[in-house]
């Protein structure tokens, strides 16, 4: 299996809570309540273990509420590269109900200075050049705190690409937009960002198809674009490939994203065919919605869920495999 580095730059405790329906202005009584070391990062780790993978975990944490993800890292068995700076980390409240609307309340952070960015480029970096401990991907996935900029990022990437490392990056906005611009190995916008990236509406599959090609031409090795129910389309040089999910009982969709580029970039990494690494990836994020947390490969029904995933090719392009 491989050794895979994932960066939260802006990590949260995030707290699920369940309940019938929200009452605003009213007392609430909930069904259940969970408290998560979190961040897209981290979830992406979570299943990368799960999937069998050796994962280090990287980004900035608050100094001040750090025990949570202390333990959530040893129970992982994933090694901490975090950068500890002054302050809490966020608490983020993620409210589901009954009827499947989930309302999200997210801070904005922790304030990172100029020079803890670059104390984290300096942990980065050994990472990248400990040929003893050799890295075969990274993957930075996430918003971005105040204080640290889309070029930050961007310098970020570069600094990893130029140890010759595949980068897969996950984000969203201004930062996306510049992630772009460095042409990392893969991106994973929903609908609405690639929309945002594309200048137009992306409200049918041929436009969808039209943009991700563009992202690909435009020097993003895997464009990976998730639409929900939809499917998942990937344009990559072995073509271009559109998955259709199970029909799911929504639960909770935080962490299907993580989900998906998790598996995404296993089944690359583990050379899998193009259908098979699209359906493993697609059936494993429609298993994260149906619970609160990440997709579970180790679900009792998984291998129906696989089954139920249906991948089509949308091209004749004849393509390599990963």
């Amino acid at each position: 299996m491989a050794r895979i580095l994932t960066i939260s730059l802006n990590p949260a405790l995030d707290l699920a809570v369940r309940l019938p329906q929200l009452a605003l202005g009213h007392v609430n009584r909930t069904e259940s309540t969970r408290l998560d070391a979190a961040g897209k990062g981290v979830n992406v780790a979570r299943v990368l273990v799960a999937l069998g993978h050796d994962v280090v975990v990287s980004g900035f944490l608050g100094a001040a509420n750090d025990a949570p993800f202390v333990r959530a890292f040893a129970d992982l068995g994933v090694t901490d590269s975090f950068l500890r700076v002054p302050g809490e980390t966020r608490i983020n409240a993620k409210v589901a109900e009954h009827d499947g609307r989930i309302t999200d309340i997210n801070g904005p952070g922790l304030q990172v200075g100029v020079e803890e960015v670059g104390q984290l480029l300096d942990i980065l970096e050994s990472r990248a050049s400990d040929l003893n401990h050799r890295l075969d991907a990274v993957v930075i996935a996430g918003s971005l705190p105040p204080g640290v900029t889309a070029n930050d990022l961007a310098m970020l990437i570069e600094c990893l690409q130029r140890h010759g490392l595949p980068v897969w990056v996950d984000t969203s906005g201004p930062a996306l937009q510049r992630a772009i611009e460095t042409r990392p190995t893969a991106v994973k916008p929903n609908e609405q960002e690639l929309a945002q990236w594309a200048g137009e509406s992306l409200d049918s599959e041929s436009a969808r198809l039209r943009a991700a090609r563009r992202l690909h031409a435009e020097g993003v090795d895997e464009a990976l674009i998730s639409a929900g129910g939809e499917g998942v389309l990937w344009v990559s040089r072995r073509g271009a490939w559109l998955a259709t999910p199970p029909i799911m009982t929504v639960v909770s969709t935080v962490g299907a994203g993580d989900t998906l580029v998790a598996g995404m970039l296993h089944g690359v990494l583990e050379g899998l065919a193009p259908e098979r690494a699209l359906q493993l990836a697609t059936a494993l994020s429609a298993e994260s919605v149906r619970h609160v947390g990440v997709g579970d490969p180790a679900a009792a029904d998984f291998d129906d869920l696989q089954q139920q995933t249906h991948v089509r090719r949308l091209d004749d392009t004849a393509g390599e495999r990963p």
